[in-house]
């Protein structure tokens, strides 16, 4: 059983990974802390960004000779595989680790088995500690590994009757600066931003970070059947690499010009005759991210993009800012989805709720039974 102090140091490794959210795909963000061999905190770090020492070997590195005997406690099984950076299961060993406490077993199976590893060579393991803090920290990344594609997280905002702009079309601002600071938050923990077309026309958004100190800029996605992106378009600037996504028969010869933004062409949605109005294939655009290194994204389009993403199972977390303001007509925070009773509904419990300024902030996830 885990000791008062071992889960002491979980909490603190648990807020060490959060450290690093949005900079570390396609990696998970881990933290460790080490405990020396009286159960005196040694060391402790976090995996920094892909392709750096992993949070083990920072916090290795911390604790010095007083490792040798002690306990590494980390958020994530060790792993067991070489790749830019050597196993930290074997490095554990190397410094003479006694004990392993690991929150969540790594389901990826090339890095998995690190504590069979610790095992054989004698360290005592034990798993699953706080595991429900360090799975929700690394949601993102698990998500990826377990169902092959990156984490979704939809974020609207409107007003309480639901309408994310009025009838003439303006929609700026509906929430208010609070609200819209805690957006670049999510933004700065992202992999991947992604908007579609008709909200580019109708508001030019930037989509890149500000506000947030060292944040790593997200992929810009922009999702663009057609090609009707404007070659003004805050987002095709210097401040952020731009994907357009785009049909496979679009005309992109405004585009060839510029040095910025790259043009993926995807297959149209399945399911449409020919000559419908259609739109991206949403898992062929995850895909595409996916095999990019993308293992969370922001799904900030519009009521079109939010139904098509919806309607292809691909949302694992709402987010809804919701002003103290009444519109009565406007467009809805969400488009056709492909449900069409009641019976169908995307069921959601809510996780958190919170006040911003004058707004509320509500946090939902797909119910257990709808994500079987």
């Amino acid at each position: 059983m885990a000791t008062t102090t071992e889960t002491d140091a979980m909490r603190r490794a648990v807020a060490l990974s959060a450290r690093a959210l949005g900079a570390t795909a396609p990696n998970p963000v881990v933290g460790c802390v080490i405990l020396d061999a009286a159960g005196r905190p040694a060391g402790e770090g976090w995996h920094r960004k892909a392709g750096g020492p992993h949070a083990e070997v920072h916090a290795l590195e911390a604790a010095g000779a007083a490792a040798r005997g002690g306990t590494a406690v980390v958020t994530l099984e060790p792993c067991n595989h070489t790749g830019r950076t050597g196993p930290c299961a074997r490095a554990l060993v190397a410094a003479g680790i006694a004990r392993v406490v690991y929150a969540v077993a790594d389901p990826s199976p090339t890095a998995s088995g690190g504590a069979a590893t610790l095992r054989a060579a004698g360290v005592d393991v034990e798993s699953g500690l706080l595991a429900a803090e360090a799975e929700a920290v690394n949601t993102a990344w698990l998500t990826s590994v377990r169902r092959g594609r990156p984490y979704v997280l939809w974020k609207y905002a409107a007003t309480l009757d639901g309408r994310v702009a009025a009838a003439d079309g303006s929609s700026r601002w509906i929430t208010s600066e609070q609200s819209r600071a805690d957006v670049h938050r999510l933004r700065a923990q992202a992999d991947a931003v992604v908007a579609g077309s008709g909200t580019l026309l109708a508001d030019d958004p930037h989509l890149a970070v500000r506000g947030v100190e060292g944040a790593v800029q997200p992929l810009r996605v922009v999702v663009d059947t057609r090609a009707r992106i404007r070659t003004t378009a805050r987002v095709l600037d210097d401040a952020a690499p731009t994907l357009v996504a785009v049909a496979k028969d679009a005309d992109t010869s405004h585009l060839d010009a510029l040095d910025g933004p790259e043009v993926v062409r995807l297959p149209y949605a399945p399911g449409l005759a020919a000559g419908a109005s259609r739109g991206l294939d949403v898992t062929a655009l995850l895909a595409e991210l996916h095999a990019r290194g993308v293992r969370s994204v922001l799904l900030e389009g519009g009521p079109t993009l939010a139904g098509a993403f919806v309607a292809a199972g691909a949302v694992d977390t709402v987010v809804g800012y919701l002003a103290p303001a009444l519109l009565g007509a406007g467009p809805n925070a969400l488009g056709p989805a492909g449900i069409s009773t009641l019976a169908q509904a995307l069921r959601l419990d809510v996780t958190d709720v919170a006040r911003l300024g004058p707004d509320l902030r509500i946090t939902a996830v797909p119910t257990a039974a709808q994500e079987k």
